[in-house]
């Protein structure tokens, strides 16, 4: 897998050359850092470690210091590991934006949802009440309704839905596409929207 870690700008819109309108999502991929190169014969698998953006040497442990240290680079806010990653680099380099992708490549995008904290089961799992009748009901819309039997089984079945915490997750969205590069800016364009809230860490994947 061959990737880069980036930063998540915001969004735009550009027109195709058909003269459509299109979503897209701007990406801020400084220069990434390989901070640890990893072999079968010392740790069982191949893979490079990389990380990118800048951490506060005060807020970074003894540990991590002396392990960025030896790849001669400063504490990094966020590491990622690329198994198998097909670049030829050695502890130390750095990985730019123009090295993995191309305009026209499918990509995938990972990360951390916004957080929408704890919510109704009209807004987490698009309930839509009781129709807004008003026979029987007095102020219960919003309500999640029954969430199980009687006596039997006696309890409420795992996967409920239910109010409770939404979003905060890890997710990966696939199939995106590259339509356009600017390596002079350190941005990267991609068509559609990405997870994550402006200025939150992505991994991109090709």
């Amino acid at each position: 897998m061959d990737g880069i870690i980036g930063k998540k700008v915001g969004m735009t819109s550009i027109f195709s050359a058909e003269g459509k309108n299109v979503a897209c999502t701007v990406i801020e991929v400084t220069p990434n850092v390989v901070t640890q190169v990893k072999s079968e014969d010392t740790d069982g698998y191949n893979a490079l470690q990389i990380g990118a953006g800048e951490a506060k040497e005060k807020n970074t442990s003894n540990q991590l210091i002396g392990h960025f240290s030896k790849a001669n680079t400063t504490p990094k806010r966020k590491v990622v590991e690329l198994r198998d990653a097909t670049f030829d680099k050695a502890l130390g380099d750095t990985i730019s934006i123009d090295e993995v992708f191309a305009v026209g490549d499918k990509v995938s995008a990972v990360g951390i949802t916004k957080g929408k904290g704890f919510q109704g089961v009209v807004k987490r799992h698009n309930f839509r009440g009781v129709g807004d009748k008003t026979h029987g009901q007095h102020n219960r819309l919003r309500a999640p309704g029954s969430i199980g039997a009687a006596s039997y089984p006696a309890k409420v079945f795992k996967g409920m839905k239910m109010a409770g915490r939404m979003g905060g997750k890890r997710i990966k969205i696939a199939n995106l596409e590259v339509v356009k590069l600017f390596p002079e800016q350190n941005l990267l364009v991609i068509k559609g929207a990405v997870p994550g809230h402006k200025g939150a860490y992505l991994v991109i994947e090709k």
